[in-house]
C-alpha cells in the first residue's frame, strides 16, 4: 500500500532536486529544442515517475477484497499525487 506514495515522495523530490541544481547552474538558459534543457529534465524526471506509478498501478492483481484493493488503493493516490502536484512543471517559471 506505501509503494504508491513512495513513488510519489521519490518522483517529488527528484523534480525538486533538478529544479535546485537547474536554478543554481544556469539550465533554464540553455535550450533543448522547443524547452529549457532546465524544464526538459524536470519534465522527464516527472514522466518517470507517472510511469512508474502507472506501472505499479497495472502490475497490482485486481479484485474486490482487501488484500488486492488497498494495494490499488495505494497505487492510485501515488499516481495522482504524481500527476497533480507536479503539474507546474509543465507551464509554471523554472526559477
Amino acid at each position: 500500500m506505501a509503494l504508491g506514495p513512495a513513488i510519489w515522495a521519490a518522483t517529488f523530490t527528484l523534480v525538486y532536486a533538478l529544479h535546485g541544481a537547474g536554478c543554481a547552474s544556469g539550465w533554464s538558459g540553455i535550450q533543448a529544442g522547443p524547452v529549457s534543457l532546465h524544464r526538459l529534465l524536470m519534465l522527464l524526471g516527472w514522466l518517470a515517475g507517472i510511469a512508474a506509478g502507472g506501472w505499479l498501478l497495472l502490475r497490482l492483481p485486481a479484485g474486490k477484497d482487501r488484500e488486492t484493493w488497498l494495494p490499488r488503493a495505494g497505487a492510485l493516490v501515488g499516481l495522482f499525487a504524481s500527476l497533480f502536484t507536479l503539474v507546474p512543471v509543465l507551464f509554471a517559471s523554472s526559477c
